[in-house]
């Protein structure tokens, strides 16, 4: 039978398997809460299915499951600066957001370096965080060398998600969330598991030919989105997540790691931006130009980004989030024997 849990329940079961694993409270509350959402929000890729991949991370030792992330010293420009300490990104992020916010509003913009961190979670729930103070955000990081560059034959680049938000006055923020590559790494892990095939263009196999093998996918490389573009941008992520900020690239993140089989341990950047500011002095008002443009956006008959995550997560706040038995054991599982029910 299915199991359907309320999100305070299934992010209390979360947590729960969490600290059982090592993490500390801190850090297995800030997961936990990202992990749950990724289930509200019908997220398959980033929800629970991630819980494994933080235990092989912690297990292996790639991971400190005990850091308490630090903000370094504040000299009041517009940098900040997060010492994750080898912990995962979610615990620094929280710590920074209130001065990144706070400084934004003061300067009109500022940006907030995560280093030393592993992530392992979709960017949307740090962008939504972002506009709920009422600014604009984009966030990137890099990630591990599993994406060929168009014409390449090798991974090189990560699948480097790129995350945009702007705050609206009511209702939810217009939030895109994607990775440079065509999917996820996650997708196609979900479709090797559910033996399905991939879709044309999605991956290459270790000799550089398209496939749609899964199997064959994640042996070799997977491709940019929209060629040399995507290409392009996972390129400037690099730049801008890796090089600039003092942390890691992709190529060098899977040489530390040595497998894609665990979460990356890279950097991470949030730029915050206040409209107001970058308006003052212009005619009209930014918020309710936006939603001119939005209104003309769906008045047209297309949808916003996020929407259909939106409606999964109104439905899930009301009902419930409904887990297969499958997913039930395994949680059940991970409950019971730590990081024994990993290899």
């Amino acid at each position: 039978m299915t199991l359907t849990l309320t999100l305070d329940a299934l992010t209390d079961r979360i947590v729960a398997i969490l600290r059982r694993a090592g993490l500390n409270e801190v850090q297995a509350a800030a997961l936990g809460g990202v992990i749950a959402a990724g289930e509200r929000d019908g997220c398959k890729s980033h929800g629970i299915y991630r819980i494994e991949g933080v235990l092989r991370t912690l297990k292996a030792g790639k991971v400190d499951g005990a850091a308490l992330p630090v903000l370094a010293e504040d000299d009041g420009r517009a940098i900040i600066r997060v010492e994750a300490r080898r912990g995962f990104s979610t615990p620094a992020f929280d710590l920074g957001l209130p001065l990144l916010a706070a400084r934004a509003r003061e300067l009109g913009l500022a940006a907030m370096v995560v280093n030393d961190c592993t992530h392992f979670s979709a960017l949307w729930p740090e962008v939504e965080a972002v506009t709920a103070e009422g600014l604009a955000a984009l966030v990137m990081c890099p990630s591990y060398a599993s994406v060929a560059p168009t014409g390449g034959t090798r991974p090189l680049l990560g699948t480097n998600p790129l995350a945009f938000g702007w705050p609206r006055p009511a209702g939810h923020p217009y939030v895109f969330d994607f990775a440079t590559s065509v999917a996820a790494r996650g997708e196609l892990e979900l479709k090797r598991r559910a033996g399905e095939a991939l879709p044309e263009g999605w991956a290459i196999d270790a000799e550089g030919r398209p496939t749609t093998d899964p199997e064959a996918g994640l042996a070799g490389a997977m491709l940019p989105f929209g060629g040399h573009k995507g290409s392009a941008i996972g390129t400037m992520i690099e730049l801008l997540a890796g090089v600039m900020i003092g942390d890691l690239t992709s190529p060098e993140v899977l040489e530390q790691l040595g497998t894609t089989a665990l979460a990356p341990f890279h950097g991470e950047l949030v730029i915050a931006l206040s409209p107001e500011a970058f308006a003052r002095g212009r005619p009209g008002d930014p918020f309710a130009r936006a939603e001119l443009l939005f209104g003309a956006i769906t008045g047209q008959g297309a949808r916003l980004p996020s929407q259909r995550r939106f409606a999964a997560r109104a439905k899930a706040e009301a009902e419930g989030v409904t887990l297969t038995p499958a997913e039930a054991a395994q949680l059940d599982r991970m409950l019971e024997l730590g990081l024994d029910a990993v290899a």
